[in-house]
C-alpha cells in the first residue's frame, strides 16, 4: 500500500510526531508501513490538506465566470498550495450571472472530477448585504434579504450552496436567516453595518459566522463594538480571517486568535482570478483591479479580494508566533467542522479520508494527495 514510512506527521490528538501510514481504499491506516512510498520528503513534514471555505478564483479564472473549464483552472490552482477542498465563492452580480455560477457549480459536481482540490459548493457572498459596506462589490446588484432568490440560487446550483454572507441588519433578515439555517446552509455576516444587537439577534436566529473579519464591516469603537467586537465577544461565532498581513493587521489577527476559543478561527484566501498570476491589471466582477506587490486593489485604492495562498497564510501566522499546529488547524481542521464534514476529512486520524499536504521547511507545498490519490507533486 501507499504511504510513508517514519516521517513528521501531525497526527489529530498527538501534535507532530514520527511515525508511518498507509491509504487504503483511499483512507488512512496509521502506524502501517507502506511497500510504495508515494515519495522521499526527508525535512518535510505531512499536515492535514487544506479547506479554503472562501475562494474567489485563481489562475485567470474565477467562480463568476459561470463555466466548468472555469472551476477546473480553480481546483488545479489550489492544489499548488496545499488545498484539496474549497467552496466556490461567488459575489454580488446580476442575477443571471449568479445563476450562470450555480449552474456551473452543478454540473461541475455531478462530474466528480478527481483531479484538483474537490468542489465542495457555493459560499454565496452577496447580493443580500449592505450598501454601505459594499467593499470590492458592484452596488448596483445589492438587494435585501430574499427567501424565493435564494431558494432560486439554490437550486439552480443543485442544493450545493453551503455558506451565504450577507448583512442581518437590513430588513427581511430575520425570516431570511432563520430559512436558511432550516436547510443547514450556514449564514456568515459578512459586508454589513451590523451592530451588537443586531449580531446578538442574527445569532439568535441561526447566524454563525463572520465573513473576511474586520473587512467590509462595522468596525470596533468603545459605545458600539459593531460586528468585528461582537465577532469577538459572541464565541459561538466563527471568525474567518484573510492572513495576508494587507487585509488584517497582525496585531488584529492575534487580538482575534487571542478571543475565540481554537476552533473557532478559520483561515481563508479570499482570493481571486490574479492569484498564481504575475502582477498586472486583472477583473473582479467586471471592475478592474490593479495587482502589484501582493496587493490587488480596485481604481479607488479598495482591496479587491487577494492573491494570498493558504500555505503563505499559514506561513505568516507561524513567523508571527502563533503555535505550527494552530495555524494548520485554523486552514483545515476548523474549516472541516464549520462544514459539518470533519468525522469525514479536516485531520489526519484512522479511518478518515486521505487528504494531506507536504511541506517543507519554509511552508512550500511539496505534494498534495486527496483521497489517498496524489493532485500536486513539485
Amino acid at each position: 500500500m501507499k504511504g510513508f514510512n517514519d516521517v513528521q506527521v501531525y497526527v489529530e490528538g498527538r501534535g507532530v510526531v514520527s511515525s508511518s501510514f498507509c491509504v487504503e481504499n483511499g483512507r488512512f491506516r496509521l502506524g502501517k508501513t507502506a511497500d510504495e512510498p508515494y515519495g522521499e520528503i526527508g525535512g518535510c513534514v505531512v499536515v492535514p490538506g487544506f479547506i479554503d471555505e472562501h475562494i474567489h478564483g485563481a489562475a485567470g479564472s474565477d467562480a463568476m465566470d459561470g463555466t466548468e473549464e472555469a472551476l477546473t483552472a480553480i481546483s488545479d490552482a489550489l492544489a499548488r498550495e496545499g488545498t484539496v477542498a474549497f467552496l466556490a465563492t461567488t459575489m454580488t452580480q446580476s442575477k443571471q450571472n449568479i445563476l450562470n455560477s450555480m449552474n456551473a457549480v452543478r454540473n461541475y459536481i455531478k462530474k466528480d472530477r478527481r483531479e484538483g482540490a474537490q468542489l465542495l459548493g457555493v459560499h454565496l457572498e452577496g447580493p443580500f448585504i449592505s450598501p454601505d459596506y459594499i467593499g470590492a462589490q458592484p452596488l448596483e446588484y445589492v438587494v435585501s434579504p430574499d427567501i424565493a432568490a435564494f431558494d432560486e440560487y439554490n437550486a439552480a446550483s443543485g442544493g450545493n450552496i453551503r455558506i451565504v454572507s450577507m448583512a442581518p441588519e437590513r430588513e427581511g433578515a430575520e425570516a431570511f436567516v432563520r430559512h436558511l439555517a432550516s436547510l443547514g446552509v450556514r449564514v456568515s455576516v459578512g459586508h454589513s453595518g451590523a451592530g451588537y444587537k443586531d449580531m446578538v439577534n442574527a445569532f439568535a436566529w441561526g447566524a454563525t459566522g463572520v465573513t473576511h473579519t474586520y473587512n467590509a464591516q462595522k468596525g470596533i469603537h468603545h459605545r458600539e463594538i459593531g460586528v468585528a467586537g461582537s465577532a469577538m465577544l459572541i464565541d459561538g461565532y466563527t471568525c474567518e480571517l484573510i492572513c495576508d498581513t494587507i487585509h488584517v493587521s497582525v496585531p488584529a489577527i492575534k487580538l482575534v486568535i487571542k478571543n475565540k476559543p481554537h476552533d473557532k478561527v478559520i483561515l481563508i484566501t479570499d482570493a481571486m482570478r490574479a492569484k498564481q498570476m504575475p502582477d498586472g491589471v486583472s477583473e473582479l466582477g467586471g471592475q478592474t483591479v490593479y495587482v502589484k506587490n501582493g496587493e490587488a486593489r480596485l481604481a479607488n485604492g479598495a482591496l479587491a479580494g487577494s492573491v494570498l495562498k493558504m500555505n503563505v497564510a499559514i506561513a505568516n501566522l507561524v513567523k508571527n508566533g502563533v503555535p505550527f499546529t494552530d495555524a494548520v488547524d485554523f486552514a483545515s481542521a476548523n474549516p472541516a467542522k464549520n462544514l459539518g464534514i470533519f468525522n469525514e476529512r479536516g485531520s489526519i486520524a484512522e479511518g478518515k479520508a486521505a487528504d494531506f499536504t507536504v511541506l517543507d521547511g519554509n511552508f512550500n507545498v511539496v505534494m498534495t494527495v486527496r483521497g489517498g490519490n496524489v493532485i500536486y507533486k513539485a
